[in-house]
C-alpha cells in the first residue's frame, strides 16, 4: 500500500486528514508524511486502512511466505473475513492479504472439502491479487500444479462471469506455470485419501486435473458459492 492509495481512500470517504489520522491511530502529521510519500506505509496502518476504507486487502503487504501449519478454522475465519458467502459466518477481526491465504492453502497437505471449494473463488474476488508473489512461492514449494489447476477452474468463472479481461490475465499465469509443470502424482489438499479413491479419480478426474497430475474431483460445476 502507498501513500497515494491513503490518500485517494480517504478522499473518496471526504475525509480530512485530521478525521482520517484519528480513525487510523495517528497524527495529522504523521498521515500527511504518509500521502506525501516521505514514510513507508507500515503494516500496522496498512491493516488499518483495509477495516477503515473501502481498500481491497490484495493491498495488505506481502512478506516473506512462511510454511506453517494451518488449522481449518484459520482458513475458515480468513476466507469469511474477506467476504466469501461459504464462511460468512465466520470472520477474523482483521483481514488478510487473499494471496497469503490462497498460498497457505494451496500448501496444505488436507483441508476441509469446503476450503479447497472457496479457492477459485479468490483469483475472481480480488482481481488485483499478486498473481506473480503466487506463482514465485508456489514454484518454490512445488506447489505449482495445484496453482495452475486452482487458476484454471477461476479462469472458467471468470468466462462465465464474462469477464473476459480477468480471464486472460488467468490463462497468463497458467501459461507460465506450464513451464514448469510437474510430473509427479500429486492431490489437491488431500493426502490422506485412501489408495480405492486415488484410484476411482485416476479414471473420472477431469482432463485438467489429468493434465495436471491431481487427484482431484473438483469442477465448476460444484463451486456453487463461487459462482454467486
Amino acid at each position: 500500500m502507498t501513500g497515494q492509495d491513503l490518500k485517494a481512500a480517504r478522499m473518496a470517504s471526504l475525509w480530512t486528514q485530521n478525521d482520517a489520522a484519528e480513525k487510523l491511530g495517528v497524527t495529522q502529521a504523521y498521515l500527511s508524511m504518509l500521502e506525501r510519500g516521505t514514510r513507508a506505509v507500515s503494516s500496522e496502518v496498512a491493516e488499518k486502512a483495509v477495516q477503515v476504507f473501502n481498500i481491497p486487502a490484495t493491498a495488505l503487504p506481502l512478506g516473506a511466505y512462511q510454511n506453517r501449519r494451518r488449522d481449518e478454522s484459520y482458513f475458515q475465519r480468513a476466507l469469511g473475513g474477506l467476504g466469501y458467502p461459504g464462511f460468512a459466518y465466520m470472520q477474523r477481526s482483521k483481514k488478510l492479504n487473499p494471496a497469503e491465504v490462497f498460498m497457505a492453502a494451496l500448501d496444505s497437505d488436507n483441508l476441509d472439502a469446503r476450503v479447497t471449494e472457496a479457492l477459485p473463488w479468490l483469483p475472481v474476488a480480488f482481481p488485483k491479487m499478486d498473481l506473480a508473489w503466487l506463482t514465485f512461492n508456489a514454484k518454490v514449494h512445488d506447489r505449482q500444479n495445484r496453482l495452475a489447476f486452482v487458476t484454471v477452474l477461476a479462469a472458467q468463472i471468470a468466462s462465465e462471469q464474462s469477464d473476459l479481461a480477468l480471464k486472460a490475465i488467468l490463462l497468463k499465469t497458467v501459461a507460465t506455470l506450464e513451464r514448469s509443470r510437474l510430473a509427479v502424482e500429486d492431490t489437491l489438499c488431500r493426502e490422506s485419501m485412501t489408495a480405492a479413491e486415488r484410484k476411482w479419480l485416476r479414471a473420472h478426474r477431469s482432463q485438467a486435473a489429468e493434465h495436471w497430475n491431481l487427484l482431484t474431483d473438483l469442477s465448476i460445476e460444484n463451486l456453487d458459492h463461487a459462482l454467486l
